[in-house]
């Protein structure tokens, strides 16, 4: 409905336009020749307006919003990065478009030369979409205050008024002409806001539940990797306005050290007895932290600021961080399982996602640091090229009471989640709630056979073969019978033997987006 109504204008003044309705044509023409009688003999007013012409053309404000995007881009704002682009592009399509389905003449004495159709003008369109385009980007642009956006913004109000008048007073296009391009442009920002899910003006902001005589705010913490949030300074504005516009009180900030992932600070926000706990950083601090948390009731938001974000990703927290923060904030709280687990030379510790040995432990223990930092979790796939040919262990695996069964394996996965980087269904039937442990055994023979493999895993087939097996229970023991290297949650933890695993059903409360 709300696409319709954005649309609503533009359909409305095209109809006037094309029907010949006769207040508006009359409109147009004697602007258009009051304009050109004016023109006639002010020739230094024409030059000031193809001056201004030049350098306010439609390309003007799409490089604007390219350099937007791209700043944007850079403080981790994905989501309104790829969203600018987007509407740059629809703006560039639809404006042509438009022109070349009404082929409408324009004014018959104009006072500079211009090609092309003249009805919606691209000019003024192009100028409205910057316009709309900022003031739905400056409310979530970090460290952006309201004196800050309105120096901005009356500007490119007033820039969308002189582009529109300058189309009118060179006598290049009728004032329907402009009227039908900020229609246009009203409509495209509509429809592409409504897609990407940004609704500036209509979210609402949860406060606290006040009870008889209590006004206290809310309080909160924060646990983040400053190695993995870049700005940190513009990042911790950007959560302290978030948070306080929803009742919560200035949050108590807490940053991990290179000799502790996150576990003191957990114990120091549980403390503070906070209604939530956020924490920013690689899969490693979001581990910790979450172990930490477990059976404590104390609610847990992930925002996304690592390589792999495999926790996020799998409780579908977007990966931007400004759309992952909203989501976050304005979310429900769900209870998922941990998973205990120890070994050989590993303290009893707890994971949300996976753990494992052999190859994918290999895989995560040997991908270049610096490669992470550059492209992120494709810096894994060159790790693999490396490890392709790592060698198969004797492993015997054991769950819950059973006989145990002996296989030999590349390598062993044990999962409370099932979805990996790229969306590949690693473990497609695993759910974080179910009071379950999935397990998948990769046991192909030869390199050769890696390609059906991947394809089994893509399509997610359940059929049991002799190079993938998937077993399910509460508890798992794998016993390998050479040292092999081990993982949990994306962090190699050494070599090692064995491991064992136990579910813990509903230990930890994470704050998730609402259901759709």
């Amino acid at each position: 409905m709300t696409v319709v109504l954005g649309a609503l204008p533009f359909t409305v003044i095209t109809l006037l336009v094309f029907n010949t309705w006769p207040p508006l044509r009359r409109w147009d023409l004697s602007v258009a020749t009051e304009v050109a009688e004016y023109g006639a003999t002010h020739q230094n007013v024409v030059r000031f307006w193809e001056v201004v012409s030049a350098v306010t053309v439609p390309w003007t404000a799409r490089g604007i919003i390219v350099v937007v995007a791209a700043y944007l881009w850079h403080r981790r704002a994905r989501l309104l990065a790829v969203w600018l682009v987007v509407t740059a592009g629809a703006e560039l399509g639809l404006a042509q478009a438009v022109k070349h389905i009404f082929h409408r003449p324009r004014p018959v004495e104009m006072l500079v030369e211009a090609d092309g159709w003249s009805y919606v003008s691209g000019h003024a369109t192009a100028a409205f979409v910057l316009a709309g385009a900022l003031g739905v980007v400056l409310p979530s642009v970090r460290g952006w205050r309201r004196r800050f956006r309105l120096l901005v913004t009356l500007p490119t109000i007033a820039v969308v008024w002189i582009v529109s008048v300058d189309r009118v007073v060179l006598d290049v296009q009728y004032v329907s002409d402009v009227l039908g391009g900020w229609a246009l442009g009203l409509a495209i920002l509509t429809a592409t806001s409504i897609g990407f899910g940004l609704r500036p003006g209509l979210r609402r902001r949860r406060r606290r539940t006040i009870t008889a005589g209590d006004s206290s705010p809310l309080r909160a913490a924060v646990i983040v990797n400053p190695i993995k949030v870049g700005d940190g300074v513009a990042f911790r504005r950007k959560i302290t306005r978030a948070l306080a516009v929803r009742g919560y009180d200035d949050p108590l900030w807490l940053e991990t050290r290179i000799d502790d992932a996150g576990n003191a600070m957990a114990k120091r926000a549980i403390e503070h007895e906070p209604d939530l706990v956020l924490v920013a950083g690689g899969d490693g601090t979001v581990r910790v932290v979450c172990a930490a948390l477990s059976n404590t009731g104390i609610p847990v938001g992930v925002i996304p600021a690592g390589t792999g974000n495999l926790l996020a990703r799998n409780l579908h927290i977007p990966l931007d961080l400004d759309d992952a923060l909203e989501r976050i904030l304005d979310g429900r709280d769900r209870r998922i399982d941990l998973v205990k687990v120890h070994g050989d030379g590993l303290d009893t510790d707890r994971f949300a996602v996976m753990a494992g040995l052999g190859l994918d432990a290999a895989i995560i223990s040997e991908a270049p640091p610096h490669l992470k930092a550059q492209i992120g979790w494709t810096a894994y796939l060159v790790s693999a090229a490396r490890n392709i040919n790592h060698p198969s262990v004797q492993v015997r695996i054991r769950l819950d009471d059973d006989e145990p069964v002996e296989r030999r394996v590349r390598t062993v996965v044990i999962g409370n989640v099932g979805m990996l980087q790229a969306n590949i269904p690693l473990l497609p039937d695993a759910r974080p709630d179910d009071g379950l442990i999935d397990v998948v055994v990769i046991a192909p023979r030869r390199v050769t056979q890696w390609p059906l493999v991947f394809w089994r895993v893509m399509t997610r087939t359940k059929r049991t073969e002799m190079y993938l097996e998937r077993f399910t229970g509460r508890k798992v023991e794998i016993n390998a019978a050479a040292d092999v290297q081990r993982q949990l949650d994306g962090d190699g933890i050494g070599m090692g033997r064995w491991l064992t695993a136990e579910v813990e059903p509903g230990s930890l409360v994470v704050r998730v987006p609402k259901r759709r």
